[in-house]
């Protein structure tokens, strides 16, 4: 999965009053968030039955929030229900320092999901005093407060004051530091308490080395919380009956309700077998599920809905939870057919070693879809491109599907339009000229590549574990996707299939890549800090290797006291870019974990302290926000006087803190602490 990742604050809980007419991509913003809208564009040419299905599937996809919500730390149901309480009963003045900042801060807790940074993973610094929360929470009674069974007022307070407010305690949700215990370091959710990064280790190996059949092994502790009880390990499956079994039944209700209106036998058969799996936990049963999804390519309306993307897990095997609907952008979906129709010669013209391509490309679809809606890990930050299954053996029999999500990389482009970035960062009026020219239909096409291609290319050696890699597993995979679409995207072969207009165009993305991952992405990263997100130390990693390795093809220079990225040979990147897809090619199909650890730690993690301070003050006086998420459309449902659906309707303009707050109404299903 590729990510991309918005002050004064309203106060009201009431909805906005915009219509389609008057709508507005850029909504409010608070702290380093921007919120954006995006357009269901041709939703209401569906027919009944497909707006039907997307509805259904809507539900299910926001009906596993809380599931995320518990995965992404042990108190944040909890800590939610406490305050969103407190914002809607307050009684006091609300112009003040502390109610704006406490304002602010349940803001930033809803989109993170949680108390953690949904992108840094850093414990996110209430601005506001303790005694102002408990100076709040006195007004309310003990029925009012989210009070486990048994537990006082005091008792509560006991447990979650440190936890926000204390710096030291869960103070990273996903620890990525080198030579530290991963899993006791980090506040996520996805292990009990006590369990060390070696037991886990330990436990899944013994797991696989038992596998009876090693060629198709399942996802290992993907779906569970590996925890000790009685001295001894043992796992919590999330399934239905088991741990999150009051939000998976309720996902399961949405899904039969949308398999009764599929648009094919064949999307039936496909949700039957997610249900199936969500009732029995089973991950031979998942395979099956992903197998039956990947031949479902006929119908217009897809989703994914379920434990999917492993980034939250420090090792790199849990998967988080989320959900979508979507429907194809035929229009669109033309390009990605092209990329689709010829994976086999990319993969043939590939700079990487023969011993690790496939001999024969299976299977592998890709479109552009319009996002009808957003859950769980896709909200409110998302991805704007999407390839599944994770399974490297189902990837390589049965094949893959990959998504371009048209129309959030349309309202990420309209609301960055005029904002500045490019004057102060890009180094002259040429290349700015190239990139306002390209940029989008190259942006584009480079989340194609790798989407598409990237993530379905190449192959494991016979007998390499897919999770040999450990921690560093996620920022390899991603660098490696990245590195094919750029080499790629300079190929006359885009030119020749009508991808890229010209010959020039592909420098659009060279210098836009370079320049983030060299510079423009430490706008996301605190003073002093390191680089832990996967996918930023994958840009880094790129970007600096080649630098490091560039003979002046690349360089940093001074233009009257800034720095800037300056492309001296476009074509001797194109050949770096190349030789370094072959070593990662090589590293991911090796499972060599020493020259994964070596490359990012090098290339991927450190920031120069003198260059961090420069971007961010040239970024601050922009007056930007470095974030962006979505606030989601509703759905208005028509019936007729038996209740039958008779037509459904895209509404707009949903304030953001209603909206979290109708969320929390209409799809709170689990406990506050989930054992």
């Amino acid at each position: 999965m590729c990510m991309l990742t918005a002050a004064t604050m309203a106060t009201s809980c009431g909805p906005a009053k915009e219509t389609a007419d008057d709508f507005s991509y850029n909504d409010e913003r608070f702290a380093d968030l921007q919120m954006l809208r995006y357009r269901v564009d041709g939703f209401e040419q569906l027919s009944l039955r497909q707006k039907t299905l997307i509805y259904y599937l809507s539900e299910a996809a926001l009906s596993g929030r809380d599931i995320l919500w518990d995965q992404n730390g042990r108190y944040n149901l909890q800590i939610r229900a406490l305050l969103e309480t407190i914002y809607e009963n307050y009684q006091g003045d609300r112009t003040t320092d502390d109610f704006r900042a406490f304002e602010v801060y349940l803001k930033r807790v809803w989109f993170s999901n949680g108390i953690h940074h949904h992108y840094s993973t850093d414990k996110i610094q209430p601005a506001f005093t303790q005694q102002f929360m408990l100076n709040a929470m006195s007004t309310l009674t003990d029925d009012q407060l989210p009070l486990l069974q048994g537990q006082t007022r005091e008792q509560m307070c006991q447990v979650l004051m440190p936890v926000i407010f204390d710096p030291t305690v869960m103070p990273k949700r996903t620890n990525q530091a080198d030579g530290q215990d991963l899993i006791l370091t980090s506040a996520a959710n996805y292990y009990g308490q006590g369990v060390t990064q070696q037991e886990a280790e330990d436990f899944y190996l013994a797991m696989k080395q038992a596998d009876p059949d090693p060629a198709h092994p399942i996802m290992f502790g993907m779906n569970s919380r590996l925890v000790k009880a009685d001295g001894r390990l043992e796992e919590r499956v999330w399934r239905s009956g088991g741990l999150y079994g009051a939000a998976i039944d309720r996902i399961i209700g949405w899904l039969e309700k949308a398999q009764g209106v599929a648009e094919t036998d064949a999307q039936a058969a496909v949700i039957a077998k997610l249900i199936d799996f969500y009732r029995t936990g089973d991950l031979h049963t998942f395979d099956d599920y992903t197998i039956l999804w990947v031949q479902d390519t006929v119908g217009n309306v897809d989703f994914t809905n379920g434990f999917t993307e492993s980034y939250g897990d420090p090792l790199g095997m849990k998967a988080s939870w989320e959900g979508y609907a979507n429907f194809k952008d035929l229009a669109a979906t033309e390009r990605t057919e092209k990329l689709s129709a010829n994976a086999q010669w990319f993969e043939d013209h590939s700079p990487a070693d023969a011993r690790f391509k496939k001999e024969n490309c299976r299977g592998i679809t890709a479109k552009v879809i319009v996002a009808a809606i957003l859950g769980g890990d896709l909200y409110p930050s998302t991805a704007i491109g999407i390839n599944l299954p994770n399974s490297n053996w189902v990837r390589a029999e049965h094949g893959s599907k990959s998504v371009t999500i048209g129309n959030l990389t349309d309202a990420y482009n309209k609301a960055a339009r005029g904002n500045g970035f490019q004057e102060e960062f890009v180094i002259d009026d040429a290349t700015r000229a190239n990139i306002n020219k390209y940029g989008d239909t190259c942006d584009d096409l480079h989340t194609d590549l790798h989407e598409c291609l990237g993530h379905g290319s190449g192959r494991l050696l016979p007998g390499v574990d897919a999770d040999s890699l450990k921690a560093y597993g996620s920022t390899i995979e991603e660098g490696r996707a990245d590195l094919f679409g750029l080499y790629y995207i300079a190929d006359p072969k885009l030119v020749e299939l009508g991808l890229t207009p010209d010959a020039e165009a592909y420098k659009s993305q060279y210098y836009t890549y370079l320049m983030n991952g060299l510079m423009t992405q430490l706008v996301r990263i605190e003073p002093g800090a390191t680089i832990e997100e996967a996918h930023m130390r994958n840009r880094a990693f790129v970007a600096h290797w080649v630098l490091a390795h560039a003979d002046g093809a690349v360089a940093l220079v001074k233009r009257d006291g800034k720095t800037y990225v300056q492309v001296n040979d476009y074509g001797r990147v194109r050949e770096l870019f190349g030789e370094l897809l072959a070593e990662v090619q090589r590293i991911k199909s090796e499972g060599d974990f020493e020259a994964a650890r070596t490359l990012v730690e090098t290339y991927g993690v450190k920031v120069d302290a003198d260059l961090h301070r420069e971007v961010l003050a040239r970024y601050k006086a922009l007056d930007l926000a470095p974030y962006k998420g979505f606030i989601n459309p509703e759905y208005v449902v028509e019936r007729d006087a038996q209740g039958n659906i008779t037509d459904i309707h895209v509404r707009y303009g949903e304030a953001y803190d209603h909206q979290m707050l109708r969320y929390s109404r209409e799809y709170s299903t689990l406990p506050y602490v989930n054992e």
